[in-house]
């Protein structure tokens, strides 16, 4: 049964503010595929993103088993896999308490290996594009991240995960022509998407008293509070 668009806040769907908080960066995936309709719904859901004079230029070109779908994942594979061995070095994830096989840096490298090294059998690949309509500049992305974030959210509602990556850039030339994407339509962000194998959970992050300031830079504003509960996490690996 196709999924309804206007069922908005049907008792199916997770509540909103507790779909923010635990949508996770899922990297490992069963091999279910996401059905037609599934997808249809999150992808339907993603262009309900505002866009800048609502001019609506994002473009989502999905990869699944067409054609060229699997040459494409094939060159996708390779590039992932040269952005993470370089960032496994630079980043320190064989140093330090990366060398503890039980450390969270431990475990997100294993995460990241599997990850990379099964991107050909990943259900869905999206490649979110934008259509250029002024020269190339630094904010072009403000019309492209929300339609991103709706579309991982739309399948966080529906059971589904996904984690979006800049790796693509690695073979963005050849992606262009295996695919027929025009000069003008910039190839903004690459997300993956299927079943978890594993779970969502609640999403560590810094304390929000780091994060918030009022009135003006550095000031520690006073109301911002984490809910009671709330586990943290530090920064990226420098």
């Amino acid at each position: 049964m196709t999924r309804s668009m206007d069922s908005v806040g049907d008792d199916s769907s997770i509540e909103l503010l507790a779909g923010l908080a635990s949508t996770r960066t899922i990297r490992r995936y069963t091999s279910d595929p996401v059905p037609p309709e599934d997808l249809n719904s999150i992808l339907w859901h993603a262009t309900r993103a505002p866009s800048g004079s609502n001019r609506q230029p994002v473009r989502y070109l999905a990869l699944v088993d067409g054609p060229r779908a699997a040459r494409a994942k094939s060159l996708l594979g390779e590039s992932f896999r040269r952005g993470w061995s370089a960032k496994l070095r630079q980043d320190g994830y064989e140093s330090g308490s990366g060398l503890d096989p039980d450390s969270p840096k431990a475990r997100q490298a294993r995460a990241m290996q599997e990850y990379v090294d099964n991107i050909e059998s990943v259900p869905v690949v999206v490649l979110v594009c934008l259509v250029r309509y002024r020269d190339p500049n630094p904010y072009e992305g403000a019309s492209v991240y929300p339609a991103c974030q709706n579309l991982l959210l739309a399948a966080r509602a529906l059971g589904y995960g996904g984690a979006l990556t800049m790796w693509h850039q690695g073979v963005e030339s050849e992606l262009r022509s295996l695919l027929d994407v025009p000069d003008d339509v910039a190839l903004s962000a690459c997300i993956t998407l299927g079943k978890p194998r594993g779970s969502h959970g609640p999403v560590r992050r810094k304390p929000l008293h780091d994060v918030v300031f009022d009135d003006r830079w550095g000031v520690e504003a006073e109301w911002a509070h984490d809910p009671e509960g709330t586990r943290h996490a530090g920064g990226a690996p420098r």
